[in-house]
C-alpha cells in the first residue's frame, strides 16, 4: 500500500516521540514508529511537534478587519465597540464583508487555524452579514470548518426584530443559537432570553453558545439560568457560556455553587483572554480587575474550557493576527497557569477542547481521523506556546495547503559565528 503523505519522526502533543504518520485519501491510515510505507510525499519532521489544527471557537468574522470603519473606538470599552458596530452596520455591503472574511481566512490557514466558530449579528433586518458568512462558509469548506452562531448583538428582546431575525437566520442554515442576556434592559428580560433561546435550540436540535455575563458586574448571573435551562431541556453537552467575565468579580462562596452547577449541567466555558483583559476593568481605578473568568477552577471541576480569539482588528480590538498560540500565551499568563501541566492545558484550550465544544468529528491524531495536521517549529506544546512557534507545514485532508520557511538567524559575532534556531533552547537541549 502506498500513502499519499508520510510524516516521519514527529513528536506529538501527548508526549510520544519518533512517530510516523501515514495519510491516504484525506485520512490517517497508520501511526507508529518507523512505518514501512511508501508515500508520494514525505516530510521529515526531525523530532518537531505535529499537532492537530488550531481551533477558534469564539470569533466575530462579520466584523473582522473593519478597524477604523467608520471611526476608531477611542475609549476602548465594550459598550463603545457595540455602538461603533451599530454605526457600521447600515453601511456594510455583502461584498465587503465577504472580502474581509476571506482575507482573514487566508491568514487563519497560514497560522494552522482550520476550524472557527463565528458569531454573526442578526439584528440587521437585511441579514446581510448572515448571507455573507454563509457564502464564505461555502467557499472555504475545502480548507476551514466554519460554524456560525445566530447572535442578536443588540439584545434578543432589546432589538425589536431580533427574535424573528434569529429564526430566519437559523432557517437559512446558521448552525448554533446565540444570545447576549446581560445586554437586555433588565435582569429579568436577560433570564427570559436565556429560556427562550434554549427552547429554540432544543426544538431544532441545535447547540447553544451565549455571550454570558460579559461584564464586571458580579450580580450578572445569567450563567446560573443557563445551567438550569440546560438541565430542564436536556441540552447537556451542547451548551457553552462564552466570556463569563462577571465570575472574575463574584463572591467566592457563590462561585463555588455556580461552578458545581455548570459541571452538573455539562456546560462548557469559553474564555477570550486577549479581549477579556482589554475590555474589562475599564471603569476601575486601581487595583484594576483583569476580567478573565476563573479558568483553573473551572478546569479543576472537570468543565471543558477553551480559549477564543474573539476579535481581530475590529471595533472592539485593534490588534490580533489569527495566532491561537498568542491567545494560549495570554491565557496562561492571566490565569497564572505556569506549571508544566497547566501550560499543556493551555495548548489543549486552542486544539482539543474547542473541538469538543464544536462537536467536530474525526478530529485529532489517530488512525481513521481526518489528516488535518500542523508541523510546528517546536519540540513540544510548551515550547510551541513559549516561542509562538512557526507553522512549517499546514495540512488539510492529507495535502499541504500552507508552508513557511524555518525561522533561524545567522550570527556573525566575534568569536561566536553560527546559526540560531528558534527551538534551540528547549529544556534539556
Amino acid at each position: 500500500m502506498q500513502a499519499d503523505l508520510l510524516l516521519k519522526n514527529a513528536s506529538l502533543p501527548d508526549g510520544r516521540t519518533g512517530i510516523d504518520i501515514a495519510c491516504k485519501d484525506g485520512r490517517i491510515i497508520d501511526l507508529g514508529t518507523r512505518l514501512a510505507i511508501a508515500a508520494a510525499q514525505e516530510i521529515d519532521c526531525a523530532g518537531l511537534l505535529v499537532s492537530p489544527p488550531f481551533i477558534d471557537c469564539h470569533f466575530h468574522m462579520d466584523a473582522t478587519l473593519s478597524l477604523g470603519l467608520p471611526r476608531m473606538n477611542e475609549s476602548g470599552t465594550l459598550l463603545e465597540g457595540i455602538a461603533l458596530w451599530g454605526e457600521l452596520k447600515p453601511i456594510l455591503t455583502i461584498d465587503a464583508v465577504i472580502e474581509r472574511a476571506l482575507k482573514y481566512c487566508d491568514l487563519a490557514v497560514s497560522q494552522g487555524l482550520l476550524a472557527i466558530r463565528s458569531h454573526v449579528d442578526v439584528c440587521d433586518d437585511r441579514l446581510l452579514a448572515v448571507d455573507a458568512l454563509l457564502e464564505v462558509k461555502k467557499q472555504i469548506a475545502p480548507y476551514i470548518d466554519l460554524q456560525l452562531v445566530a447572535f442578536p448583538q443588540d439584545g434578543y428582546f432589546r432589538s425589536p426584530t431580533a427574535k424573528q431575525n434569529l429564526l430566519r437566520a437559523l432557517d437559512k442554515g446558521v448552525d448554533v443559537v446565540g444570545g447576549i442576556p446581560h445586554f437586555e434592559r433588565t435582569m429579568n428580560e436577560g433570564a427570559q432570553s436565556v429560556r427562550e433561546l434554549c427552547e429554540i435550540a432544543a426544538e431544532r436540535g441545535l447547540r447553544v453558545d451565549l455571550h454570558c455575563d460579559e461584564t464586571d458586574d458580579p450580580l450578572s448571573r445569567h450563567i446560573e439560568t443557563l445551567t438550569c435551562e440546560t438541565q430542564r431541556l436536556g441540552l447537556q453537552g451542547r451548551v457553552a457560556g462564552s466570556h463569563l467575565t462577571s465570575m472574575h468579580s463574584m463572591d467566592n462562596y457563590y462561585v463555588s455553587k455556580l461552578i458545581a452547577l455548570m459541571a452538573e449541567s455539562e456546560i462548557a466555558a469559553i474564555a477570550n483572554p486577549l479581549i477579556n483583559i482589554t475590555l474589562q476593568g475599564r471603569h476601575d481605578t486601581y487595583p484594576k480587575r483583569r476580567g478573565m473568568t476563573r479558568v483553573p477552577e473551572l478546569r479543576k471541576a472537570g468543565i471543558t474550557v477553551a480559549f477564543g480569539h474573539d476579535c481581530v482588528m475590529d471595533p472592539w480590538y485593534s490588534m490580533g493576527s489569527g495566532d491561537m498560540l498568542e491567545v494560549a500565551s495570554m491565557g496562561l499568563h492571566v490565569a497564572q497557569m505556569t506549571s508544566r501541566d497547566d501550560i499543556r492545558a493551555c495548548f489543549d484550550a486552542v486544539t482539543t477542547e474547542p473541538a469538543k465544544i464544536m462537536g467536530l468529528e474525526n478530529y485529532g491524531i489517530a488512525v481513521g481521523n481526518h489528516a488535518d495536521l500542523v508541523v510546528l517549529q517546536a519540540k513540544d506544546s510548551i515550547e510551541a506556546i513559549r516561542l509562538r512557534a512557526n507553522r512549517l507545514f499546514v495540512i488539510r485532508r492529507g495535502k499541504v495547503i500552507a508552508q513557511t520557511p524555518t525561522r533561524q538567524t545567522s550570527l556573525d559575532l566575534p568569536g561566536r559565528p553560527g546559526t540560531l534556531r528558534a527551538e534551540t533552547y528547549a529544556p534539556g537541549a
